[in-house]
Parts: C-alpha cells; structure tokens; sequence
C-alpha cells in the first residue's frame, strides 16, 4: 500500500495533535508533534535564558539543543525528549505557551526545526501538525488539512487541559493567549499560519473525536486508494 505525507496545519488548541495521533494510530503511520518541538526549544530559550533579539546568542543555542521522540510503550504514544531528557510535561506550562509563538516566529529557529522535520518525513508514512507543514515544511504532502473551530471552543478545551494543573487560572486568561498566538502566528514574517491552497478545510467547532476522525480517513484512503471495512 502506497504511503503518504499527511500534512495538519492550523490555530492553536483545534486538536490537531489528537487527530494527528488517532490518524498514525489507524493508518500504523508515525506521528511527529511539530508544537511539541518549537515548545521544547522555547523551554531550552527560557531555562537557558536566551534573548530572542540576540541573534548570535539565538544562533548558539540551537546549535545546543538537540531534539528527538521516543516511544513510550507504556502510555502508546512518542514523547518528546530535549538534549535527551523527557520534557513531555514540562513544555506544557502556561510560561511556554505565552513564549512559543514568540519563539517559533524567529527565522534561526524555523530553519532548525524545518531541516529536522523533513529528515524525519523523508521516509513518508508520517503524519505531522503545525502551523506550516503543509506549506512550509511539506509543501509536496499528498494530503494537506487546515483545521479551524471557533475561538469560544477553542477557549474551552485549552482552559480544559490547563485548569487542573493552574487552578487559578481563568478563561478570559486562555482566550487573550490564544488570540494572541492566533495573531502572531498568522502575521510573522518567516512561515506565517495559513492555509495552502490545494488544503482541506476541516471547521471542528461541532465535531466529536470520532466524527472528524472518520472524515479525515476517508480523506486518506481517496488518496491512497485504499478501501476501507466500516
């Protein structure tokens, strides 16, 4: 069977990651969390405290980080590992999330992160989200999606995933850093948010996990021209 790029762009907390993952799972593809490696350089930048306006300092420290996903068998999923220890948990902390964008939008960084990204899909059967593989990092990916929901689900299922770990953080905190990612990545200068034009659009304001699940493997199969047992 013919195995293909699968390319997953689109705003922040659209689930992308999850319906990357349940993808690579039914196709036996590999799922790379593009998010999860410019939120581990952005953790490297603030541990490290590097200046982002500092471009000989932002050069150095790339050259010290080194990124790469290991299986967990245990949990069925890769996690993320930076300068081979487990950051998984750590990048996702309310101090990444209002860094990443910031982070990601630097041309040292996307040069990086795009060259790793490519070596990893040079083999195809992958799938992989973000915010420009489709016209960036893939541009030829024989299957490109653009997810978009509205910006009240959106808030929603971010406040969801952060609010156990920060209790005391509030809605409107999470809508005006999503607004904010949301502006920034569709603005900067180097690999902007925005859909390629030969994109699918996929609006999951209303879907369920399963729902959009369904739609996107029909997708796959039209374009490997699989035939699939429902």
């Amino acid at each position: 069977m013919q195995k293909i790029i699968i390319a997953i762009d689109g705003f922040s907390s659209c689930g992308k990651s999850t319906l990357a993952k349940q993808l690579a799972k039914s196709l036996g593809y590999i799922f790379i969390d593009s998010g999860a490696m410019y939120r581990a350089i952005t953790l490297f930048f603030l541990e490290n405290k590097i200046d982002i306006t500092d471009e000989t300092g932002v050069a150095s420290a790339i050259g010290q980080i080194h990124l790469h996903f290991v299986f967990n068998e245990s949990l069925g999923k890769s996690e993320i590992y930076l300068n081979d220890k487990n950051v998984e948990q750590a990048i996702r902390s309310m101090e990444v999330s209002n860094r990443v964008s910031d982070v990601a939008a630097l041309e040292k960084v996307r040069t990086f992160a795009v060259a790793a990204q490519q070596k990893m899909g040079a083999q195809k059967g992958i799938v992989m989200d973000g915010r420009d593989i489709g016209t960036t990092v893939f541009p030829n990916a024989e299957l490109k999606i653009f997810m978009t929901a509205s910006i009240d689900v959106r808030t929603q299922r971010r406040y969801k995933e952060l609010v156990e770990k920060h209790p005391h953080i509030t809605l409107e905190e999470v809508r005006e850093n999503l607004q904010k990612r949301d502006l920034i990545d569709s603005t900067r200068a180097i690999s902007p948010l925005r859909k390629a034009d030969d994109a699918l659009v996929l609006d999951n304001s209303s879907l369920t996990p399963e729902e959009q699940l369904r739609i996107v493997l029909d997708w796959a199969d039209q374009k490997t021209g699989m035939t699939r047992n429902v």
